[in-house]
């Protein structure tokens, strides 16, 4: 693996980071409030017009095509300004990969250039429900088929990007007869088809700017041709596609956690206490040495993790041990840097707590750290099995 980073990976690192400073760092923390949305989804639609919004998608579908290596540092250059921005660029993301990926031609071209190009302001990834998280082949929302439809029932939880969302891939129970995530199916679902209602939005801890809500299935009827890939055969779709978005996850946690250690270390430069800056104790050097090694190692894992994934070898134990790290580590970068600025880093008055907010979840959607320890072992057992 070649680690430094090729010229197109490299530009895209770069327009990534001046349009996270000049745009979304000003207005980081005002899109939390629910008036200043508007000014969020125009920055999704910049995203999408510097080609953000499909970076592994092949530019037959309007994406970028520049791989995952380019996706990864470019999703974690926006998460240095604004997280709640890079959720939305990440699940965009995916979602148009699962297209391309398990779609037929007419799908491909009738949604992936709409989610590229900032047509749809984002879209939607409904697999999770109330009972169906860590184990999402307990899914209970049913598709039905009538005549030349399927007919959907039933409620997905915690879905980013609901509430401005253009198209929905959702999972649903094709065959409850089946075993456990055998009998699920994967459909696009348009947003304002009748049925389909937005729940009320979640009141959340951190990455508040970005919506999180219930997508409820009530008879909502799409076409047989509106299923994605072959019937059944969703988990296995589900199952690959949330391994690369836990390359997209832990990109953002990397930003989140290196923006409040980049804040700590500039005011320890600057904090003076017995009558020099603190940054000169050894204590506090020691606390931001270990920070910046985890956090290089972090990159390392994410980008053998989509260097894998772009080459087409197998990469789900790298994907899960780069989330798992990446996550972890965010959430100890953001209470070291705490710690080192005191009782002013606990205020507004700096962003290091909207961004100790942002990271705590990040060990939690896209699979905990966990489910992450889980598959991890698992694969480490298959090696010697």
């Amino acid at each position: 693996m070649h680690l430094a980073l090729t010229e197109e990976q490299a530009l895209i690192q770069d327009a990534a980071r001046r349009f996270a400073a000049s745009e979304l760092a000003p207005v980081a923390a005002r899109v939390e409030e629910a008036e200043f949305r508007p000014a969020y989804l125009a920055n999704l639609k910049k995203l999408a017009e510097l080609g953000l919004m499909g970076v592994n998608v092949a530019p037959e579908y309007g994406g970028s095509g520049a791989g995952v290596v380019a996706f990864s540092v470019a999703v974690t250059e926006v998460a240095r300004a604004c997280a709640s921005t890079a959720v939305a660029v990440s699940v965009n993301n995916l979602v148009a990969e699962v297209i391309q990926a398990i779609g037929n031609d007419e799908q491909k071209r009738a949604y992936v250039p709409r989610i590229c190009d900032g047509t749809y302001p984002a879209a939607g990834f409904c697999l999770s429900e109330a009972g169906a998280g860590s184990d999402p082949s307990g899914m209970q929302t049913r598709a039905v088929r009538d005549g030349d439809d399927y007919v959907l029932n039933g409620t997905k939880m915690w879905i980013s990007n609901a509430e401005y969302a253009g198209v929905f891939v959702v999972w649903a129970v094709t065959d409850a007869a089946a075993a456990p995530g055998k009998g699920i199916s994967c459909f696009l679902v348009e947003a304002g088809t009748p049925g389909l209602s937005i729940g009320r939005a979640e009141h959340k801890m951190g990455q508040r700017g970005s919506s999180t809500n219930p997508v409820i299935f009530d008879d909502v009827r799409v076409p047989a041709s509106a299923m994605l890939g072959r019937e059944n055969d969703g988990f296995r779709i589900a199952v690959g596609e949330l391994t690369g978005g836990r390359i997209g996850i832990g990109s953002l946690a990397l930003g989140v956690g290196t923006a409040a250690i980049d804040i700590a270390r500039d005011y320890v430069r600057e904090r003076r206490q017995f009558g020099k800056p603190i940054g000169d104790f050894q204590g506090i050097q020691w606390m931001l040495a270990d920070t910046y090694t985890a956090l290089e190692a972090s990159r390392l894992l994410l980008m053998n993790a989509a260097y894998l994934k772009e080459s087409g070898q197998s990469y789900a134990k790298a994907a899960s041990m780069a989330k798992l790290h990446a996550t972890e580590t965010a959430n100890e970068a953001c209470y070291t840097a705490l710690q080192l600025m005191g009782g002013v880093g606990y205020t507004t008055e700096y962003p290091l707590e909207r961004l100790a907010r942002d990271a705590r979840v990040t060990t939690i959607y896209e699979g905990t750290s966990e489910i992450q320890r889980v598959i991890i072992a698992r694969e480490l057992m298959r090696e010697v099995a």
